[in-house]
């Protein structure tokens, strides 16, 4: 029996794990103690893992599908000659174009598998590149592209410092922070409190987190006025930090003129507020001596997504709170993310757009409600062949139904997985991916939001059950039936020429070929703020050292600040506040059409405490009778349609219905509907999963390219019109 010191990758906060192994085989996970930053904390999802390490229903062998819909299990070697044949089929009849990928949320918490797989794509010359992004932030990416000139420039709030934290959409006691790597967040929301300052939560929903502090309940998509108002207060009532404006801002003027128009009282209708409580809110913000407005993915689904994200910032811009203690910051990394991006060509905002619907790409990915009208609709660059590696579009994007019927016409389907999921029933071939526990790592997307500048490296825990292979290690072999190495153009790119580039060289061996996540790795911290400078600068950091910690390293206290100007991609190194979208969106918002009756409730979605999305549903602790699916609604809203606790409820939208039981709370917002998502499993290989039930709210958001969020192509997941009606059941007489 053996201990690893190791960390978990299901959300941001990668606490800090110890995995006991017994004849090779994980056998416990517990959070670990010495880790500097989670100090022994670790949820529930962590902890289980476990589970799913050793599911037997794991996929462990490459999978054929027969002409019957069964799976028969077939050898790498098959499999990956195979593919390749289909796959060069598909280039040479439709071009490199035609084929796309989708990565799924797991995708994000990789050293390689977003790198490895947009290499893949990028050499195809390919614009299908798809991820989970368009269902949860990639609003918030195209915001920091508008603002700063850079999707990968992402403030975050400074809590261990400020003394007032606004939080909008964020339900961080479940969620445990997102865009934000701080550990455990109870203890850290608490010592604000106890130093005096104060934690407001803006929600439709009293959340795990509204619960603990003090709760605004806002109508569901108010966010964008409700921030306009307290901009109307803040500018007409002389509370604005004029000199960090005229320091960090280019011009404003069409803000401030929108937030006159917005005043208290006209944004009341839309937020369900009362005027005096955005007063009084934007009048404490802007008097505490640091704030910070942080919205997570509740303000990243709505129809103004983009829009409500550059309002976050301006916020804390305009209080001078942006890029200052206890404010909004940016993240100190040793390795410099979004340098990074922009060298590989993944940090661009609407260089290309969709062919169906001209919706932009945001970080070199389209939006995933198109894919179903990409493979449906003819012409050049129509999606011919799909490879879907850790996800489940199926279930997590709007209208799921229609992509599983397009998926039948594709001339290819690849799945990459843990699982046979919803999405790989109708794959022509599955092939079997490594867990987290079975592959070296160091997340480096997180790396620009850990709230104390930290690194950790792992290596495997054991080796991939059965026949598993590690992500980097499929994408590189899929790639070598098509004739290129995935990350020869990114890492060329990247290292460009000169000194670093020759000592790089000297490391890694010829990159185009040889290179592996760790060798990438050591190079980029090699030749980051921190990095030994390829043996220049003894002291510092390289990947060897960094083994020889096992539990991380802590960089420094805090993150710095007055670092803006370096952040900035633009060329007068101003923040953005004025560019053309963002004043389009000024002016949709003042025109917003009345609501239609018919649908008089808004939806929201839920994350709970005990599942991440859909892929952690096979759990054993899943097969408790008491779990179950439930549509959270207001006492007053049930009775108005004659609904009591536990009955069986229809939810219209305009594209859709779902069939859900009812529990009846007054933590919910009238006029406001809850209904968790990641539910609807019905096939695949996992057992647990398909006997929960439940259905897939995400039936009731529309895939129609006219309904997305045009700024970023966000799905519109949030705040959905809604009606319900009650489910009569007969009784025989």
């Amino acid at each position: 029996m053996t201990e690893h010191v190791t960390f978990c990758r299901i959300c941001e906060p990668t606490c800090g794990t110890v995995a006991t192994v017994a004849d090779g085989t994980v056998t416990e996970i517990r959070p670990d103690r010495d880790h500097p930053i989670t100090k022994g904390f670790s949820c529930p999802k962590g902890l289980e893992f476990v589970h799913i390490q050793n599911d037997s229903d794991r996929l462990l062998h490459p999978m054929r599908r027969r002409p019957d819909g069964s799976f028969e299990r077939i050898s790498w070697a098959t499999a990956l000659e195979e593919i390749g044949a289909r796959l060069r089929a598909v280039r040479a009849a439709h071009g490199g174009g035609s084929i796309g990928w989708y990565l799924g949320n797991p995708s994000a918490f990789s050293h390689s598998h977003a790198i490895w797989s947009g290499g893949f794509v990028q050499a195809l010359g390919s614009h299908h590149h798809y991820s989970a992004s368009t269902q949860d932030t990639a609003s918030r990416f195209a915001a920091s592209a508008l603002l700063y000139g850079n999707p990968a420039v992402v403030p975050m709030p400074d809590v261990h410092r400020t003394d007032f934290l606004l939080m909008i959409g964020a339900n961080p006691l479940v969620s445990h922070g997102s865009v934000l790597s701080a550990g455990n967040l109870r203890p850290k929301l608490n010592d604000i409190v106890k130093r005096g300052g104060r934690v407001v939560v803006v929600d439709p929903r009293r959340t795990e987190t509204a619960r603990a502090y003090e709760h605004v309940a806002i109508r569901p998509d108010g966010d964008a006025w409700l921030l306009l108002a307290m901009l109307n207060v803040i500018f007409g009532e002389n509370l604005a930090d004029e000199a960090a404006i005229a320091r960090q801002a280019g011009p404003i003027a069409e803000l401030r003129d929108a937030a006159r128009a917005c005043t208290p009282e006209a944004a009341a209708r839309r937020t369900g507020l009362e005027p005096d409580v955005i007063r009084t809110l934007a009048r404490d913000f802007a008097a505490a001596r640091t704030a910070v407005v942080y919205g997570r993915t509740g303000t990243c689904l709505g129809r103004y997504a983009t829009l409500v994200n550059v309002l976050i910032d301006a916020v804390n811009l305009t209080t001078g709170n942006l890029d200052a203690v206890g404010g909004a910051v940016f993240g100190r990394s040793p390795i410099d993310v979004a340098t990074l991006a922009s060298r590989i060509g993944l940090a661009t905002y609407d260089t290309y757009r969709s062919r169906v619907g001209n919706l932009p790409e945001v970080l070199g990915e389209l939006p995933a409600a198109v894919m179903a009208a990409e493979i449906e609709t003819p012409g050049p660059g129509q999606l011919r062949a799909l490879i879907v590696s850790a996800g489940n579009p199926v279930l997590s994007t709007p209208n799921g139904e229609r992509l599983s019927r397009a998926m039948d016409q594709l001339d290819l389907q690849v799945g990459i997985d843990m699982y046979i999921n919803e999405t790989h029933r109708n794959a022509d071939y599955v092939l079997p991916a490594a867990t987290f526990l079975e592959r070296d790592d160091l997340v480096v997307p997180l790396l620009d939001f850990q709230l104390t500048p930290f690194v950790q490296w792992t290596e495997a825990v054991v080796p991939p059950r059965g026949e598993a292979r590690e992500d980097w290690r499929i994408v590189t072999d899929l790639a070598r039936e098509l004739g290129f190495a995935p990350v020869a153009g990114p890492v060329t790119r990247f290292i460009g020429t000169g000194r670093v580039a020759r000592a790089f060289q000297r490391v890694s061996g010829p990159v185009a070929r040889r290179i592996t996540p760790a060798m990438l790795i050591d190079g980029l911290l090699r030749a980051g703020r921190d990095g030994d400078k390829f043996g220049v600068r003894r002291s510092g950091l390289n990947l060897k050292k960094l083994r020889a910690m096992p539990h991380g390293k802590v960089l420094a206290e805090h993150v710095e600040t007055g670092v803006l100007s370096k952040r900035l991609a633009h060329k007068d190194h101003r923040v953005h506040l004025d560019a053309d979208v963002i004043v389009s969106e000024l002016h949709r918002i003042a025109a917003e059409p009345a609501e239609d009756p018919a649908y008089p409730l808004r939806l929201i979605g839920r994350r709970e405490l005990r599942s991440h999305n859909s892929w952690t549903h096979n759990l054993p602790k899943f097969r408790d009778s008491e779990r179950g699916q439930r549509a959270i609604v207001h006492p007053k809203d049930a009775a108005d349609v004659g609904v009591a606790d536990g009955d069986q409820v229809r939810v219209y939208s305009a594209t859709g219905v779902i069939e859900v039981p009812v529990e009846l709370s007054e933590d919910i917002a009238q006029g406001t509907i809850s209904v968790p998502h990641g539910w609807g499993h019905r096939g695949g290989g996992w057992q647990t999963a398909n006997a929960l039930g439940g259905v897939n709210v995400n039936e009731l958001a529309s895939d129609r390219p006219e309904d997305l969020e045009q700024v970023s192509g966000m799905s519109h997941l949030n705040a959905i019109a809604v009606r319900l009606e009650p489910v009569r059941v007969e009784v025989p007489v």
